[in-house]
């Protein structure tokens, strides 16, 4: 009779054991379509058999192991860094390439083609007062030209400035939800495929933003670093990172009424901007602290359009003041045409304008020599456009070649930027192809688990029908 009780509650216990292992199953079937959900299996365990100890053997279920592989993880996640960076990077030079016009037509090659053009005009009739009015004109739109560059450029870096801010709220916002999730799997959650669930789908969407990496504490927790040195979660800590934009007061600055460039700080003020390196921000940090500043400048570089403003401003300038509106006598000197701020080296295509004193009458066209030429200066301006002359070049490239080279280097890092972007999407799905084929859950393989589950269970469920009839066949026999 003993016999018959102790095999009624194996098999009840089985009973139970395939009906935890259906749930499971059936959870992942569940979940199959969440991303970053990894299959559960539930360990199905030989229990102890010993009956002198009382110890009636079976099986009993173990403990529900997820599939999740921490390296398949890291491998997603850092491909999904590159990939923000990438993505960012394109996008804020997507707003920075159209400044550049490359046709000839518009913006400073246009307006420098135009000046060159009415200097070889006045050059032919240097007493024309039209041919001088049209020199002021033509001066007057390449200031224009460079002043709307500079604005264009302007506004890109305070574009940067806003998003990098946004990104930064949005880094602390995903810290803050790693907290909380934290503090789950501490209280009672350590083996909530659900928690586990959305703390890899957080740790992706920070990956997203940043470089981090995430460690998995026994307790159940993660701790996330920036670049593997700065702390961002630990337990159930935040340790908020910040952007500053202020001059640091470490370094002398070139141009002291510019701006500085963006640093990122962490909980204790410590700058880190060195440590990102990936995602988003990143992306941010390099467009606004490296690209934008080698073309606008800021308080240490002069920027490439300014370089150009004042070589410009400064070789016409020159040329006119050591000309002659007269030869007299007493001969009377030309005056400058442009004007800029000559405090701030990367202010002189925002600040170039036409010289408020200059007239028609005041530009000079005579050269004094000896011999003196009645349209000398004007030759030489007009020369600017082929310049024989390493003083009316930059770095030995003409004005418009210089500019060109500026606008070739947007260009080529526009272009780099989307193909790396292109091949980081695909590296993106294949890590992520490869961590589905580890942890994902295969509708194939849970219908095959299935099917056994529920076969063992019917089978369980048929040996307690026949259990139940024999120890009423007994019981009725004793009576």
């Amino acid at each position: 009779m003993s016999n018959l009780f102790t095999s009624l509650v194996t098999t009840a216990n089985a009973l139970g054991v395939m009906e935890r292992a259906l749930e499971v199953s059936q959870n992942n079937v569940t979940n199959a379509s969440t991303p970053g959900y990894a299959a559960q299996r539930m360990v199905l365990q030989a229990a102890e058999f010993e009956p002198q100890e009382g110890l009636i053997g079976g099986v009993c279920a173990g403990e529900i192991e997820s599939t999740r592989d921490l390296y398949a993880e890291q491998a997603v996640r850092r491909q999904v860094e590159s990939q923000g960076y990438f993505e960012q990077t394109a996008q804020s030079l997507s707003a920075v390439e159209p400044l550049f016009d490359v046709s000839g037509d518009k913006g400073i090659p246009g307006a420098l083609s135009g000046l060159f053009d009415s200097f070889s005009a006045w050059s032919l009739q240097p007493n024309s007062t039209a041919a001088r009015q049209t020199v002021i004109d033509s001066a007057t739109t390449l200031a224009d030209s460079f002043n709307q560059m500079s604005a264009g450029l302007t506004q890109a870096s305070t574009d940067a400035d806003r998003q990098m801010s946004q990104t930064v709220q949005q880094i602390n916002q995903l810290g803050a939800k790693l907290q909380e999730l934290n503090g789950a799997r501490r209280r009672g959650g350590l083996n909530d495929p659900g928690l586990d669930t959305q703390i890899q789908t957080t740790l992706e969407d920070l990956s997203q933003l940043v470089n981090v990496t995430s460690t998995n504490q026994d307790d159940g927790s993660v701790t996330v670093l920036i670049d593997g040195q700065t702390p961002l979660v630990v337990g159930e800590h935040l340790y908020q990172v910040g952007v500053r934009f202020a001059l640091p007061a470490s370094a002398t600055p070139s141009s002291p009424g510019a701006q500085g460039p963006a640093r990122i700080v962490g909980s204790d003020g410590a700058d880190i901007t060195v440590q990102v390196t990936q995602g988003r921000l990143g992306g941010l940090l390099d467009v606004r602290n490296n690209v934008l500043p080698s073309l606008g400048g800021d308080a240490y570089h002069e920027g490439t359009i300014n370089v150009l403003a004042k070589a410009v401003a400064d070789r016409v300038n020159q040329l006119l003041t050591t000309g002659q509106i007269s030869d007299g006598p007493p001969a009377v000197q030309g005056k400058p045409l442009f004007t800029y701020d000559t405090s701030n080296d990367a202010n002189v295509a925002q600040s170039l304008a036409i010289d408020p004193g200059i007239t028609a009458a005041g530009l000079a066209a005579i050269s004094p020599g000896p011999p003196s030429v009645a349209n000398g200066t004007a030759l030489e301006l007009a020369e600017l456009v082929n310049p024989k002359s390493d003083a009316d070049k930059i770095d030995g490239l003409t004005y418009v070649e210089y500019y060109g080279q500026a606008a070739a280097t947007v260009g080529s890092q526009l272009a780099d930027a989307k193909t790396n972007q292109d091949f980081k999407t695909q590296m993106v799905s294949q890590a992520q192809s490869l961590r589905t084929e580890i942890s994902g859950v295969s509708l194939d393989e849970e219908a095959i688990l299935m099917m056994q589950y529920q076969r063992a269970y019917q089978a369980n469920a048929k040996m307690v029908s026949v259990l139940t009839d024999l120890t009423q066949t007994v019981l009725d026999l004793i009576q």
